[in-house]
């Protein structure tokens, strides 16, 4: 069913009445251990035609957000490196132009919104937000064959937004800004082109109890094991990810495929980690290329693709994101490109094993969405920095 804009502008209006009765009529009452707040965005944008097929979809259109979000102030040691964050689940909802073959998009994901400057009343600050999407109608060969931008009705979402903020009660925010919300399912359904929308954006935020005034009185914790300490060291680690990939549109067939990862990083502060890394890919869609065009069963090298690069990290407490790009030296398979890009959500559930979800690309198209887990390895080779 397609959300027409009158419906959406009545229930922009509603937001915001329920925002400002919240904000001007809501008692003192005792402070928030949680210092909570509820925010409505208004956004209005279009979908960026990455593809000549997407061409037939170009139109501008709303979308809402809501949003459910903590602020931060120094219970663990990441808040205060980030400049004390927000966390929070926002949803978003958008007609998408009210195309009959593209339908409505609903999406629901958690995020972390980084500070990038303060000053007094005023603040810069990047949102990024991971999660699932839902659309109403997506490709099928006979029912909707004008949808060439995706292929499942579940999908990722992503988030990533900057805004501008002007604090002008103690309880109230208004907020501007613009960003990209992306939708993809990393071709475990074909097609699998992916929707990219960009939207400016006007908001408001109130809290729902009075905030608690410490709050603004940033605290430095006390570190934990898994988190940097100051010391120098070589990590090493190693994952392994398993994706599947329906490519039932293309050549009729489902295909597994697996993967590892091994990665030396050198951590340069408590946010960052750099080094290189090495991947080993068997993708069965590869031998399946292989043996059409040759004719003949190819050989677990000839399938196994190798790739080395370079490895970025960006470390929050026991959630990191891992960012590989590089090159292909082996495997004869290469009709996406010889390049590649990797992004990794990495999450310790003990001091040395992680789990992982890997999205891997070739410049920009995603490939898979792959799961698995890994584990480090400290090769120190400087003691801990201690401070007076």
């Amino acid at each position: 069913m397609e959300l027409p804009l009158k419906p959406l502008r009545n229930i922009c209006m509603m937001c915001w009445s329920l925002l400002a009765s919240i904000a001007v009529a809501q008692p003192a009452g005792p402070h928030s251990k949680n210092n909570l707040s509820f925010e409505v965005k208004a956004q209005y944008g279009f979908l960026l035609s990455h593809h000549l097929e997407l061409d037939v979809f170009n139109a501008h259109f709303p979308a809402l957000e809501f949003t459910l979000q903590k602020e931060t102030w120094g219970t663990s040691k990441w808040e205060e490196a980030y400049a004390y964050p927000s966390l929070g689940v926002s949803g978003w909802v958008s007609n998408l132009g009210g195309f009959e073959s593209i339908g409505s998009a609903y999406a629901l994901y958690p995020f972390i919104n980084f500070p990038l400057t303060r000053s007094g009343e005023h603040s810069l600050h990047f949102k990024l937000g991971i999660g699932v999407a839902y659309l109403t109608k997506h490709f099928h060969r006979i029912e909707n064959y004008k949808n060439f931008a995706i292929g499942s009705a579940f999908n990722m979402a992503a988030s990533l937004y900057f805004d501008y903020r002007l604090q002008l009660t103690k309880r109230t925010t208004i907020s501007t800004g613009f960003g990209l919300t992306h939708f993809s399912n990393g071709s475990t359904k074909t097609p699998n082109y992916g929707l990219n929308i960009f939207t400016a954006t006007v908001g408001v935020t109130t809290y729902l109890s009075k905030p608690n005034p410490g709050m603004r009185k940033k605290i430095l914790p006390r570190y934990f094991p898994f988190e940097f300490d100051g010391s120098k060291f070589l990590e090493l680690q190693i994952s392994t990810a398993v994706a599947a990939k329906d490519m039932s549109e293309q050549l009729g067939e489902q295909f597994m495929v697996y993967a590892a990862f091994t990665n030396i990083m050198a951590r340069v502060s408590f946010k960052s980690k750099f080094g290189a890394g090495v991947d080993y890919t068997y993708d069965g869609s590869d031998a399946y290329l292989i043996k059409k065009e040759t004719g003949m069963e190819p050989g677990l090298r000839d399938v196994t693709k190798v790739g080395v690069g370079f490895a970025y990290e960006l470390v929050l407490e026991r959630t990191s994101f891992l960012i590989n790009a590089g090159m292909y030296v082996a495997g004869k398979e290469r009709g996406e490109g010889d390049f590649f890009q990797r992004l990794t959500l990495k999450y310790l559930f003990t001091e040395n094993w992680f789990a992982n979800m890997a999205l891997s690309a070739h410049l920009g198209k995603a490939e898979y969405i792959g799961l698995g887990i890994g584990h480090r390895v400290f090769v120190k080779y400087r003691q801990r920095i201690h401070h007076d």
